[in-house]
């Protein structure tokens, strides 16, 4: 998809992360890839308390959508599967790629959107998104995506931000963190984003 063809909401994403955000994950990415310990999400729970992916991933096609420095991907090689990460920023992808040849780790990665990955039909067994295209894709897109590139019986693993954090978070983050009220409507609830 070129450029000019990108939603709005996915262009200014982009950009945000190309300009702003993805050196702010350099070192939190390099710490991850260097260890072999899957945890979830920024209060880093444990896999093994989790549960949350299959107990056995060797030979599962893997999709990380919003893959950011791919670390849930290289975590999933290392056990046997077969990830592709997609991500929307090329800076974070040159963070991954640089994380691939420092570990001699490597699976394909792409730079795209992952509300229209551009991928064929049901080419993966596992669709992944922890703080990736969860959090800022259109949720109408990005899932019928996910399920589109997956393979019958394929199963769809996110992570995103929780609902009351989402609905008490001020719009601008120069407005601070989350308050006591609800800032935000909960019904009709879809993609929400920072200014």
């Amino acid at each position: 998809m070129a450029e000019s063809d990108l939603p709005d909401h996915v262009a200014r994403n982009r950009a945000y992360w190309d300009e702003i955000s993805a050196p702010r994950y350099v070192e939190s990415g390099r710490r991850s890839w260097a260890t072999n310990k899957i945890t979830w999400g920024i209060f880093g729970v444990p896999e093994t308390e989790l549960k949350a992916l299959p107990e056995d991933v060797a030979g599962m096609d893997v999709i990380e959508l919003g893959c950011g420095t791919a670390y849930i991907s290289a975590w999933l090689a290392r056990r046997g599967a077969r990830p592709t990460g997609i991500d929307n920023s090329a800076e974070q992808l040159g963070t991954a790629r640089s994380l691939q040849y420092e570990h001699d780790l490597h699976f394909p990665l792409i730079h795209g959107n992952a509300e229209a990955t551009g991928l064929p039909d049901a080419s993966f067994d596992l669709a992944v998104s922890e703080y990736g295209a969860s959090i800022w894709a259109e949720p109408s897109r990005w899932i019928p995506e996910a399920a589109r590139l997956l393979r019958p019986g394929g199963e769809l693993i996110f992570l995103t931000n929780g609902t009351l954090w989402i609905l008490t978070v001020p719009d601008t983050e120069q407005e601070g963190p989350a308050t006591e009220r609800i800032l935000r409507p909960y019904f009709d609830m879809h993609r929400f984003e920072c200014r």
